[in-house]
């Protein structure tokens, strides 16, 4: 004799009778509805499931596995005439990014550009002269406006005066003045650390798993508050110079956590112990502080003089949080409109069931990258 199990039903709900977490239940806790029974069915083939997965895979594979680093742009003074320049450009795919500096016209070089090549960018350095200063004067980066990565432009003048500017594809020029605020700082590291959550895929793939493995509210905010102190601790280590680690191989490790993440979710889909489960929470701070490594590059890539590094790390940490927090409000909303919705519970579990395998197989495919990358 078989028995079916069923599901346990609470008012209009039917929760699965295997273990679920918050992101799951909200998934499954789904009134029928019988008007989208077909589709359904259309939703639950293979040829649908298939094409599914392969098409969130090509999406999410072609795009870089990290967000398009800035590039950097530092101008000291040196004289009532004289200008250091270093220009910093990354490079993609091995080739750099098609963006060239434009100063004003009476702006010359007094020591031609001298470049040099890192493995993740390219570093130009000259010494301009004019006549009456840059302070008022406008200097533009042709050929940002079609691409999507930011510049950050930081001014020290002869006084010791800084401005530290974030120029935006959207208006690709800067106008030098004379001083800046720390409200002005504060907001250029704040949006650098929203941007490198939200165009980091690794780190929010990272947090989707996350979010799939907690069983419910309070163990996602535990869960989420531990990946957070973790990574700002590594994150604070590495940039401050008490940690120093290769980024190859920090990257190669961090596609390794979202992998290893994949397939506790479906350990625990399928009822089998884990201390995931158990303590979500423990394994979210472990890896959290691999992830701090990875986010410690971007700021050790722009290259910052020691005494903007404190102001930078702490507006930086504050700009991932907020970015952490939107994705995650942004998943919780688009669970709580299905629901709304009332799509089927078995559409729900096949969404879930996309997710999971998506996320596996393309930390697979980064992991791979990424070992290859830095051992040929």
């Amino acid at each position: 004799m078989t028995t079916q199990r069923m599901g346990t039903h609470i008012g209009h709900f039917r929760f699965p009778p295997s273990r679920g977490n918050a992101l799951c239940y909200c998934f499954y806790a789904i009134p029928d509805a019988k008007a989208l029974r077909t589709f359904a069915g259309i939703a639950l083939s293979w040829r649908f499931l298939i094409g599914a997965l392969v098409w969130t895979i090509s999406l999410v594979a072609t795009a870089a596995a990290h967000e398009i680093r800035p590039a950097y742009l530092q101008i000291d003074q040196t004289g009532a005439q004289h200008y250091n320049v270093l220009w910093r450009t990354p490079l993609l795919s091995g080739a750099r990014l098609p963006v060239a500096l434009q100063f004003p016209g009476d702006v010359r070089n007094f020591r031609e550009p001298a470049e040099r090549q890192f493995p993740d960018s390219l570093v130009e350095r000259r010494i301009i002269e004019t006549s009456d200063g840059l302070a008022g004067k406008r200097i533009e980066f042709r050929g940002l406006q079609a691409t999507i990565t930011d510049v950050i432009v930081r001014v020290k003048m002869l006084d010791g005066s800084v401005t530290t500017t974030l120029v935006h594809p959207s208006q690709p020029w800067i106008d030098i003045e004379i001083a800046a605020g720390a409200l002005q700082v504060a907001k250029t590291f704040v949006m650098q650390g929203i941007d490198h959550i939200l165009f980091g895929f690794d780190h929010l793939l990272f947090v989707l798993a996350l979010l799939l493995i907690a069983r419910d509210l309070r163990a996602l905010f535990f869960t989420v508050t531990a990946f957070t102190l973790a990574h700002s601790i590594t994150l604070s280590l590495a940039t401050l110079g008490f940690v120093n680690v290769p980024m190859p191989p920090v990257e190669a490790a961090i596609a390794l956590s979202i992998l290893l993440l994949a397939g506790e979710i479906l350990r625990i889909r399928n009822g089998r112990p884990s201390l995931t489960a158990q303590r979500p929470w423990v394994v979210a701070f472990a890896f959290g502080l691999l992830h701090g490594l990875g986010f410690a590059g971007a700021l050790s890539q722009l290259s910052l003089p020691p005494g903007d590094i404190p102001l930078a790390l702490l507006f930086f940490n504050i700009g991932v949080e907020i970015g952490q927090l939107l994705f995650i409000a942004v998943i919780l909303a688009v669970v709580a409109s299905a629901r709304v919705l009332r799509f089927p519970p078995l559409l729900g579990r096949s969404a879930f069931a996309i997710t999971t395998y998506a996320i596996g197989i393309v930390a697979s495919f980064w992991f791979i990258e990424r070992v290859a990358g830095f051992l040929a």
